[in-house]
């Protein structure tokens, strides 16, 4: 199941028998999810770009699950006693599609705070109670990647010679007085010292934009580990650092 993806470095998990409900119920859906994230780019000048946000590249994997319509929908659960509405508790998933056997739902959490894969997990579990999906998708950072950012962001530096602050303003980052100060007392402090630019720079602008608590393999694990969204069956794709793309990146093109 998803091989291509798999073999492309991607990390998948399956929880609650969702391997043997896709594969059964869902092969179409399958393979629309391959592919459309085996073709997945993320250029690493949109990942530095983005200032930590949603690359494009993300945003047309968004557009390409839309085109096979996966889209956004909102799920609305009222509960009423004797035709008396009681509760009313409203779901929007970013991407949602019915098909023959089922209706399934998809979260992407590129790099949100990493309470979202709470919401997630939980309205995926609320929504399968009620039988409204069949079962419930997200796609987030891989463990690799996420473990590699640093030295993706460095490899950029690197290959743009960005050696000082008026580099990085030259190929469009701005920073703000924290971060000037931190890089340069990356730079100054005689405790294991970090001696060249591209090196703090990469390490402050990971930790500001891309760090711990944000939304990525680890922290996902973590929620299933605890039990987060059990029963509801959960297919979980972790991106893989291949879809960096250095591509657009030259030396000599500041």
């Amino acid at each position: 199941m998803l091989d291509r993806l798999l073999e492309s470095g991607f990390e998948i998990r399956c929880e609650s028998h969702a391997a043997a409900i896709l594969r059964i119920d869902f092969p179409e859906a399958l393979e629309e999810l391959e592919s459309s994230l085996a073709d997945i780019r993320i250029p690493i000048t949109e990942i530095i770009g983005s200032g930590g946000g949603e690359a494009a590249g993300t945003q047309r994997l968004r557009r390409s699950l839309a085109g096979r319509g996966w889209t956004k929908t909102c799920f609305e659960i009222r509960k009423t006693l004797n035709g008396v509405e009681r509760a009313s508790i409203s779901h929007e998933i970013d991407h949602v599609k019915t098909f023959a056997n089922g209706t399934l739902a998809l979260e992407i959490e590129w790099n949100n705070k990493d309470p979202f894969f709470d919401r997630d997990l939980e309205n995926f579990k609320r929504l399968h109670a009620e039988g409204g999906i069949s079962a419930g998708i997200i796609v987030t950072r891989g463990s690799r990647l996420q473990q590699q950012l640093r030295s993706l962001v460095r490899r950029y530096a690197e290959t743009r010679n960005i050696t000082d602050f008026e580099a990085l303003a030259a190929v469009g980052v701005s920073l703000t007085p924290r971060q000037r100060t931190n890089i340069s007392q990356r730079l100054q402090r005689s405790d294991d010292p970090l001696s060249a630019f591209a090196e703090a720079w990469a390490g402050q602008f990971v930790a500001d934009k891309f760090g711990a608590a944000t939304t990525h393999w680890d922290k996902l694990m973590t929620r299933v580990q605890r039990g987060v969204g059990n029963p509801c069956p959960l297919l979980l794709i972790g991106i893989a650092e291949t879809a960096v793309d250095f591509n657009d990146v030259a030396a000599d093109d500041p």
